[in-house]
């Protein structure tokens, strides 16, 4: 086994883009942190999606996308919207209204990013998990003067850090999928960020069956169970066990 210290990978400088696409009525996007320009003439640019994404498969049939560049005014409430929710069951332009539409047809995304870039696939590699698209960039269009958004900073000042538990909450687990919720109580109107099905699904967690929380270091989805399988992905941004830690 290789020697890997996954603190040293983190130190490599990340980006982080909203990726947008459409296929006949539908739009979609999800948050992607690869992008990179390759060449210059002519002007082209890599990006690499994970296979498991809704807009992965939109891209692969279209051979389009815009990409939105996140800028350090981006809220979480961005990477909420477009990374802890799939388009598969959730239209995620349905209540968003901070897009326009570009000349190719695909929306962009214009609070909390700075530029936006359309580009048409020539080329593609397949990595096993994600998906390597070589694209010709059609047009480029800066949205503001705000610095573009790294990990670093997400990490630092966007991404909300793991709550202490006091132990006066309970704990309500969804049936369907068994994401965790704390609460004093689960309101009757409640609905899981992952799966969407109602507090009808949730069952409560009795306390002898206190578990361990293993909080994701990418995205902060929050895992419980007595151990962490080696083989377990996030469910949120399909990042491996090695990147989860104990509370």
């Amino acid at each position: 086994m290789p020697n890997i210290d996954n603190n040293a990978i983190y130190k490599l400088s990340y980006g982080l883009f909203v990726l947008t696409a459409k296929q006949g009525d539908k739009d979609n996007g999800c948050i992607i942190n690869t992008a990179m320009q390759v060449t210059a003439t002519p002007l082209q640019i890599v990006i690499a999606v994970n296979k498991d994404n809704y807009t992965h498969g939109m891209i692969a049939d279209t051979g389009e996308f815009n990409l939105s560049v996140i800028s350090t005014a981006a809220s979480f409430e961005l990477f909420k919207h477009f990374g802890f929710q799939s388009g598969r069951n959730t239209d995620k332009f349905a209540d968003f209204a901070a897009f326009e539409r570009a000349e190719n047809g695909v929306a962009y995304v214009t609070q909390g990013t700075n530029a936006v870039l359309g580009a048409k696939v020539v080329s593609s590699v397949d990595c096993g998990t994600h998906t390597l698209f070589m694209a010709e960039v059609t047009f480029a269009k800066e949205l503001s003067k705000d610095s573009s958004m790294t990990y670093e900073y997400y990490f630092a000042n966007v991404k909300p850090k793991p709550a202490a538990n006091g132990g006066s909450k309970k704990k309500f687990v969804c049936k369907i999928c068994g994401y965790v919720h704390e609460a004093e109580e689960l309101p009757a109107d409640f609905t899981c960020p992952l799966c969407k099905h109602p507090a009808s699904d949730f069952e409560e967690v009795p306390a002898e069956k206190k578990k361990k929380k293993f909080v994701c270091k990418i995205c902060g989805y929050v895992h419980e169970a007595e151990e962490l399988p080696a083989d377990f992905t996030c469910p949120l941004c399909k990042h491996p066990a090695s990147d989860f830690e104990e509370v």
